[in-house]
């Protein structure tokens, strides 16, 4: 699972339409803002969830949320620091901070171990690369 967070118009929505592209999603990724949840099919399932206009997290259980926590597939939910206690121990937090013309700024915090060792890792391979050795 992946919780986004940041402002309106921060990229949320973009960022998750990059990482769709990249695991080989084709349709094109639209906000589901109004829908609330949208499936793609790549590489590995993506589900791509919108919170913002759910009143209260009862809400989300009714819509079946923990039915949809599969570890088979990828779940971006935007908004997901609004989720708090239904949010699983393992998951990364991804704040995008900027926006509109203001240069944005990505922050990643890993909840639990497995996240951890993750984001470890891609912090390295990042260093490589800007030195030239990756």
């Amino acid at each position: 699972m992946v919780a986004l967070s940041g402002d309106l118009g921060a990229g949320k929505t973009c960022f998750v339409q990059g990482v769709a592209e990249a695991l080989g999603v084709k349709e094109r990724v639209t906000s589901p803002t109004f829908v609330i949840v949208r499936e793609h099919q790549g590489i590995v399932p993506i589900l791509h969830m919108d919170v913002y206009r759910l009143k209260n997290l009862q809400e989300l259980t009714d819509l079946g949320y923990e039915e949809m926590l599969d570890p088979g597939s990828v779940m971006f939910i935007e908004w997901g620091d609004a989720l708090g206690p239904l949010l699983p121990d393992e998951y990364l937090e991804i704040e995008i901070k900027g926006g509109a013309d203001d240069p944005r700024a990505i922050d990643f915090h890993a909840h639990g171990t497995e996240w951890n060792g993750r984001l470890a890792s891609v912090g390295d391979t990042v260093l490589e690369w800007r030195e030239g050795t990756a």
